[in-house]
């Protein structure tokens, strides 16, 4: 095949999902999610795979990053990066390359010794194709577990930190996110019937439950189990909710619910909103530089940009000419094997 006929997947290998995306011609044509509990260790993602469409496990030139390297399945990060990028080679058909960042694709039999640019790097894969759409902006995804926020000066990445353990000293990492964190991540009290009541040291209710709740989370977001194991009801959900407070589901009505879990949904905006007032602060990101939105979290990312006074511009907007009407819907969501497929 030549240039513009070779097809091209994108893959973000993480701990919690598997995302892909089809590239074809230039343009995303289909991206897919799917749940990987990776810290079982590598034949769930054998398992995952398999579930994938045909496309997916079909021949192509394939990109991959990955964030699955944090799983405690793997003895550090750099074995998790070199089992990762060992089974992306053994398993994918047709060419490997694996993003590292800043020094661009690397061949999966020397991604260990490149596993410090390799490691979580999705976002910077992300940034990147930002940059070449936008010369300055703050990129917000927030997925189902972190949030990433990243400036773009001059079109490219200029975050401070690069690893994990850098971004979040700098506030570029964010860890909390709308499916997955813990409510008692980002509150410790909450109001109830005019008192400040304190929470259950408890992992009752998630993220998912209060976006559920307040109508917000995106449909398929939510592909793990609920705290307790139960259904995903407005019903179930508020029980798991009542908990956290103490109490039972029939203490409250079902506006006082929704109440409590918009205030929640609050709660988790600001580390976000102060996160990004620091970074908005820098002199240079100019004060028109508006927020690029996506991830499980983008509903989230746009109030972010609302109560900042900045615009709001959605990834899928942003690179709308390099996507096919039928790929569009989970491009949000799958923004790093996005980026990676569209950069490689």
């Amino acid at each position: 095949m030549n240039r513009t006929e070779t097809r091209i997947v994108g893959w973000d290998l993480g701990g919690v999902h598997v995302k892909a995306a089809l590239i074809e011609g230039g343009r995303v044509v289909e991206a897919v999610q799917a749940a990987c509990p990776l810290w079982r260790g590598i034949p769930a993602l054998d398992r995952t795979f398999s579930e994938l469409p045909d496309w997916a496990r079909g021949e192509a030139d394939h990109a991959v990053t990955m964030t699955g390297e944090l799983t405690d399945c793997f003895a550090d990060r750099a074995d998790g990066v070199e089992k990762l990028s060992a089974w992306a080679a053994a398993t994918l058909k047709g060419r490997v390359r694996v993003y590292a960042g800043r020094a661009g694709f690397v061949a999966p039999e020397g991604a260990r010794a490149d596993s410090e640019k390799i490691a979580s790097a999705n976002w910077h894969a992300t940034a990147a194709l930002v940059g070449r759409c936008l010369p300055r902006a703050l990129l917000v995804d927030i997925g189902s577990t972190t949030a990433d926020l990243i400036p773009i000066v001059e079109g490219r990445p200029a975050a401070t930190g690069y690893s994990d353990a850098e971004r979040l000293e700098t506030g570029e990492l964010v860890y909390t996110g709308v499916v997955r964190t813990p409510i008692l991540a980002f509150a410790t009290h909450a109001p109830w019937r005019g008192r400040r009541t304190a929470l259950m040291a408890e992992t009752f209710a998630t993220a998912a439950d209060i976006h559920r709740l307040t109508g917000d989370l995106p449909e398929g977001a939510d592909q793990q189990h609920s705290a307790d194991l139960k259904g995903k009801s407005l019903a179930e959900t508020e029980t798991r909710l009542a908990r956290m407070v103490g109490r039972d589901r029939g203490e409250g009505t079902s506006e006082e619910w929704r109440a409590l879990a918009a205030w929640f949904a609050e709660a988790q905006l600001r580390p976000l909103h102060d996160a990004a007032a620091v970074l908005l602060s820098r002199p240079d990101l100019p004060p028109d530089a508006p927020l690029v939105v996506c991830g499980a979290g983008r509903f989230l990312a746009e109030r972010l940009a609302t109560r900042l006074g900045r615009e709001g511009v959605p990834l899928a907007g942003l690179i709308a000419d390099r996507v096919a009407a039928e790929g569009s819907e989970w491009v949000s969501t799958c923004g790093p094997a996005v980026a990676v497929g569209l950069i490689a």
